[in-house]
């Protein structure tokens, strides 16, 4: 994947407020803000179409993105996007500094792969997934863009847990840190899958009587 999708250029924004705002995106320009660490929040201008773009990769979203801001690089995550609700168009983002040395917290997605060579799932099972992407933390340099969950093993009726999931060298499962069992979430499990019924109805209860 190309690194450009994770390079944005950025420049300060002086011009605040809704009218500000609403001028920026008819010139096909992105309001956003920089905030975290010790250094105060910054408002930000960047190219609309371009982040838009980049939004369509999975990896933007639990990647370091580089902020050239005025030339100068800043390491950053995406923490929030605001999009239109119909139109395919990105209304704000937030994004967090990333401070070398300190961890962070955030959320990646989950792949569920090697579905295919489940016997599980070839008996007729079905992949019923509980949820998408998981919250972690770790440091900067070892933050995943994913995190596998290995399918080819899971028997029928059975429940993939947190604690089942194989996480990358230095990275924690915030969930898992609480410590109560029922912190340790579901997140796939493979069900038979139902029984159309019967054309004739067969099936139906029976036993009915006539007067």
């Amino acid at each position: 994947m190309s690194g450009a999708i994770f390079t944005l250029e950025a420049e300060i924004r002086t011009d605040l407020g809704k009218g500000a705002s609403r001028r920026l995106r008819h010139a096909d320009k992105l309001p956003a803000i920089l905030y975290g660490g010790e250094e105060a929040p910054i408002a930000l201008t960047l190219d609309h179409n371009k982040v838009n773009n980049s939004a369509d990769f999975e990896a933007f979203y639990s990647h370091v993105l580089t902020l050239n801001i005025d030339g100068k690089p800043v390491e950053a995550l995406v923490k929030d996007m605001q999009r239109h609700p119909y139109k395919p168009k990105i209304m704000h983002v937030d994004f967090q500094r990333i401070i070398a040395g300190e961890k962070l917290t955030t959320s990646v997605p989950l792949h569920f792969v090697n579905e295919a060579q489940s016997e599980a799932i070839k008996a007729g099972g079905i992949a019923e997934h509980h949820v998408n992407e998981i919250d972690i933390t770790c440091l900067p340099k070892d933050l995943p863009e994913f995190v596998e969950v290995d399918m080819a093993n899971v028997d029928m009726d059975h429940t993939v847990h947190l604690s089942d999931l194989t996480l990358p060298a230095g990275v924690s499962s915030i969930e898992l840190a609480k410590g109560d069992e029922t912190h340790d979430l579901a997140v796939v499990t493979v069900k038979p899958a139902p029984k159309a019924a019967d054309a004739d109805g067969e099936g139906d209860e029976e036993g009915t009587t006539e007067e």
